[in-house]
């Protein structure tokens, strides 16, 4: 399996960007209010907010973002824009068939984001 886009490398993106580098990604690529739905946001119109760096998320919604955009970024290059969102709201064996938006929404802990990234790599890997 090989990805078109390097799987540490957007790993080493997501950890070293800034956040609101992430959100405006994640913003242009999936929608404001599909980001937002991911980061536990129940106004999408924060999203824009982030993205202007007006404000700055709290901790467990920057670790949703970092995880969004990990999965995103493999997604979006193996298979396109409409693909990904797809993606992120079908169910997911590999999830427990929860949806991977719902996962990153629910998430508290970096363990509740744990399969997230790597079903996306998996996914995206599936594409060759």
């Amino acid at each position: 399996m090989s990805l078109a886009v390097d799987p540490v490398a957007v790993e080493r993106e997501a950890t070293v960007s800034d956040i609101a580098e992430i959100a405006a990604f994640l913003q242009r690529t999936l929608g404001q209010k599909v980001t937002a739905y991911l980061s536990g946001l129940r106004d999408p119109k924060v999203v824009g907010r982030w993205s202007r760096h007006e404000i700055t998320p709290r901790d467990p919604v920057k670790m949703r973002l970092r995880a969004g955009y990990q999965a995103a970024r493999m997604l979006v290059d193996a298979y396109g824009t409409e693909t990904a969102k797809a993606w992120f709201f079908g169910t997911n064996t590999r999830l427990d068939d929860q949806a991977p938006a719902t996962v990153l929404r629910r998430a508290r802990t970096p363990d509740d984001l744990r399969l997230v990234v790597p079903t996306a790599r998996a996914f995206a890997g599936a594409a060759d």
